[in-house]
């Protein structure tokens, strides 16, 4: 045993929560959640990464960091016309499929078998508005926004993981210190979960609850694989999603979207910095569940004090955390040149915001590109045939 596993779960649990709880304050902003429920979504997500990080990393002796779905909470935030019990019904389909991908073999790899250019491309739509919102929020309020820019800058240039942190806290300073937020104390109160009753809507399960479970599986469980793969360890695939499917469509309920294996937190727990010896650092697990269990009990508390902020400056929080995520897609999106023009096609729709028959862009944007690229592959066998 020893301190740096503490502080690598502690760390890790941090930038996890810090750099994107923003992101899912607007989300349950976008589809109507009140103020109980938005706590309760919040609690209910931490509550999911505390039981399945806890149980996963004991279970299998590796250290299985989960976290919920960045991408996917933008996803959301970028929806309109979805009420609280639309989305709940669309988290509970997302986790389904979470688990029918870990259940059924063949679903599994079909979903795979979806081309990573063309789901780059999709998610890179969403978070372009994102992205874009941070300099759009510079014109309105520069001397708030524009020195967070500039310590996003030069924070990540020695630390990355630590970049978004950094904007935070320096964030709530500026903002406090000049009278631009004001959180009463009453305010400050300890987390509860609340029922929300799902309603399973054709337009919502379509436009929402099938996109958030691909954009999840390809940007979020694929690469946290990957990290644990990249880290020498073997890890469990199938029981892994089973049990983050499983937590999904039971924290549904109380309004969290799905949980998923995490991968920047994830690198940071899983590397020699957090122990010499690889077969002994899954007790980051334990205390990472204990972050995120402290995390669940005080989020009413956190979610009150990131209310009282200028929106400018939430704005600029979350674009900045999704910078990477859509450095990442749109890197993928474009490094295959003969999928080249469907996933440019698919980003661009769904950008657009395009909304057909109450369907959501990212649906569209994922349907068109597929066409696209059937459309291209076709023309290029024939061409061979002649």
């Amino acid at each position: 045993m020893r301190l740096s596993i503490v502080t690598s779960a502690v760390i890790a649990a941090l930038v996890g929560f810090g750099s994107t709880i923003a992101i899912i304050i607007a989300a349950a902003h976008a589809v109507g959640a009140d103020a109980a429920q938005t706590t309760s979504w919040v609690a209910a997500l931490c509550l999911s990464m505390a039981a399945t990080s806890g149980f996963l990393s004991v279970r299998y002796r590796i250290p299985v960091v989960t976290a919920w779905s960045t991408p996917g909470a933008a996803l959301i935030a970028a929806s309109s016309g979805i009420s609280i019990n639309a989305a709940v019904g669309s988290f509970l389909l997302a986790g389904a499929l979470i688990i029918l991908a870990a259940a059924v073999k063949p679903f599994g790899r079909l979903i795979e078998r979806i081309p990573t250019a063309i789901a780059a491309a999709m998610l890179a739509g969403v978070l372009i508005r994102f992205v874009m919102a941070v300099f759009e929020s510079a014109q309105g309020a520069p001397r708030l926004v524009l020195p967070l820019v500039a310590v996003f800058l030069l924070v990540r240039l020695f630390n990355p993981a630590m970049a978004v942190l950094a904007v935070l806290f320096i964030g709530l300073g500026l903002a406090f210190g000049d009278g631009l937020a004001h959180v009463p104390f009453s305010e400050l109160t300890f987390s509860s979960l609340t029922f929300i009753p799902p309603a399973f809507e054709p337009a919502a399960l379509i436009g929402l609850g099938l996109p958030l479970f691909l954009v999840t599986m390809a940007s979020q469980n694929l690469p946290g694989f990957a990290v644990l793969r990249a880290s020498g360890y073997t890890p469990p695939s199938r029981p892994i999603l089973a049990v983050t499917g499983l937590s999904s469509v039971v924290t549904a309920l109380f309004g969290a979207h799905t949980s998923n294996l995490a991968a920047i937190s994830a690198a940071i727990c899983t590397g020699p910095d957090t122990h010499p010896d690889p077969t002994k650092r899954w007790l980051v697990g334990p205390f990472y569940a204990l972050t995120y269990l402290i995390f669940a009990i005080f989020g009413a508390g956190l979610i009150a004090l990131i209310a009282a902020l200028p929106p400018e400056l939430i704005k600029t929080v979350a674009g900045l955390a999704l910078m990477g995520a859509f450095t990442g897609a749109l890197s993928s999106a474009l490094s295959e040149e003969a999928k080249r023009f469907p996933a440019v096609l698919t980003l661009a729709v769904t950008a657009s915001g395009l909304s057909l028959f109450g369907i959501g862009s990212a649906f569209w944007g994922l349907a068109i590109g597929l066409i696209a690229l059937g459309l291209d592959t076709l023309a290029r066998r024939i061409r061979k045939r002649t």
